[in-house]
C-alpha cells in the first residue's frame, strides 16, 4: 500500500514537471516578496541625508540587506513602509526599484530627493511634485536638423525598434540647438520615447514618453500644507531668500546627465514646460509603468539648473534645508495618506 501511494506521488510529479516543460518558461510566474510580503509604501530616496532622517523616525526597524543594498521596513506615521537609497543616477534608481518590488510586497512607490529647477518662476528650497515625468535625453541623435527618415517616410525609425517624441500635430519634437554669434545651430538631438512592456501590453509593448504620477496620490499631495523652511535645521544662520512653497503638478524630466547647462534647460523648459530635472525620478516612473505600481515624486529644488551658484545653494545645502524640507513633505504625505479611504491600485 505504502509502495502504491509512493508511486502515484512519483508519477504525478513527474506529469507535473512535464507540463510546466512543455509550457515553456513563459508560463512560469514571477516570484515576488522575496524578503517581505508584507504589504507597504516603497520609499526611494537618492539623497542619503534625507533617508536619514525618514529611517530615523521609522518604528520596529528592521534592516534586509539585498545585493548589498539596505531596505529599512518597520512603520512610518502609521504606514507600513520599506526605503532604500538608490544612489544617484538613472541606472542605479532603475535597478534599487526593482529590487524593491522583486523583494518587497510595495503597493505604491515614492520618490523623495533634491531636484535642479528648470521653471525661472520656482526658488531654491521649493518642493515639486509634478504630475508627470519624461527622459527627454533618450535621444535620436542625427546628422543636423532636419527631420530624421532612416526607414522610409520622415519621423518613422520604427525599422529600428524606437520611436520619436512628436507634439500634438505628429511633428518630432524640435531638436535642441545651440546660440552661438552666427545664430542657433541645430545639434540633431531628437527627443524619443520610450519601449516599455508589462502584462497588459505584452507581447509587443508599446512607447511612452511620460509618465504619469498616481491621481489618488497627487489629490493627497495637493491637500497638504506643510511648513517649509527659510532656515535649515543643522544650522539656522544660513537661510534662503524666499520663503519656500509646495508646488503640485506640470512635468519633471530626468537623465543621466548631470545639467548644469543654461541653453539647454532653457530647451527644455521651452520645449516641454519642465519644472524640474532630477537623475532618478522618470526611471522610476518607467518601473513603477512597467510593473503597474503607483508612484509620486516629491523633489526640493536645490537651484536653477546651469544657473548661478547664489548665497541661496550655500544656504540650502550648508544648513541641512536639501533634506529638511523634502522630508517634510514626504512626511506630511504619509500622514495625510493613513487617513485616506484607499482603494486597491
Amino acid at each position: 500500500m505504502f509502495f502504491n501511494r509512493a508511486l502515484r506521488r512519483a508519477l504525478l510529479g513527474m506529469a507535473c514537471a512535464l507540463l510546466w516543460l512543455a509550457a515553456g518558461p513563459a508560463a512560469a510566474q514571477p516570484q515576488r516578496c522575496l524578503t517581505d510580503c508584507s504589504l507597504r509604501i516603497g520609499i526611494v530616496s537618492a539623497f542619503g541625508a534625507e533617508a536619514d532622517i525618514l529611517i530615523a523616525q521609522t518604528t520596529g526597524k528592521r534592516v534586509h540587506t539585498v545585493n548589498g543594498n539596505r531596505f529599512t521596513t518597520g512603520m512610518l506615521r502609521g504606514n507600513r513602509v520599506v526605503i532604500v537609497l538608490s544612489g544617484v543616477s538613472m541606472i542605479n534608481a532603475t535597478m534599487v526599484t526593482q529590487l524593491m518590488l522583486d523583494h518587497f510586497r510595495v503597493e505604491r512607490l515614492v520618490m523623495s530627493g533634491i531636484a535642479g529647477g528648470v521653471n525661472p518662476a520656482h526658488h531654491v528650497g521649493d518642493v515639486l511634485v509634478p504630475a508627470s515625468w519624461a527622459m527627454p535625453m533618450e535621444v535620436y541623435w542625427h546628422a543636423d536638423g532636419s527631420v530624421p527618415a532612416p526607414c522610409g517616410a520622415a519621423t518613422d525609425v520604427g525599422c529600428l525598434g524606437l520611436k520619436l517624441a512628436l507634439d500634438a500635430s505628429g511633428k518630432p519634437l524640435p531638436d535642441y540647438r545651440i546660440d552661438t554669434p552666427s545664430g542657433p545651430v541645430s545639434t540633431g538631438l531628437f527627443m524619443r520615447e520610450n519601449f516599455v512592456m508589462h502584462e497588459g501590453n505584452a507581447p509587443q509593448g508599446e512607447f511612452r514618453f511620460d509618465y504619469q504620477a498616481d491621481p489618488q496620490m497627487l489629490a493627497v499631495a495637493r491637500s497638504l500644507a506643510p511648513t517649509l523652511q527659510r532656515c535649515g535645521p543643522r544650522n539656522p544662520s544660513l537661510c534662503v531668500s524666499t520663503t519656500p512653497q509646495l508646488v503640485v503638478g506640470g512635468r519633471g524630466i530626468s537623465g543621466t546627465a548631470f545639467l548644469a547647462n543654461p541653453q539647454y534647460r532653457r530647451y527644455v523648459f521651452d520645449t516641454l514646460r519642465a519644472e524640474a530635472v532630477d537623475m532618478e525620478t522618470a526611471a522610476l516612473g518607467h518601473v513603477a509603468y512597467a510593473n503597474r505600481v503607483p508612484y509620486i515624486g516629491f523633489r526640493s529644488l536645490s537651484d536653477l539648473a546651469g544657473g548661478d551658484h547664489t548665497q541661496d545653494v550655500g544656504a540650502f545645502f550648508g544648513s541641512g534645508l536639501a533634506e529638511a524640507n523634502a522630508s517634510a513633505v514626504t512626511l506630511a504625505f504619509l500622514e495625510a495618506w493613513k487617513r485616506q479611504p484607499h482603494k486597491k491600485p
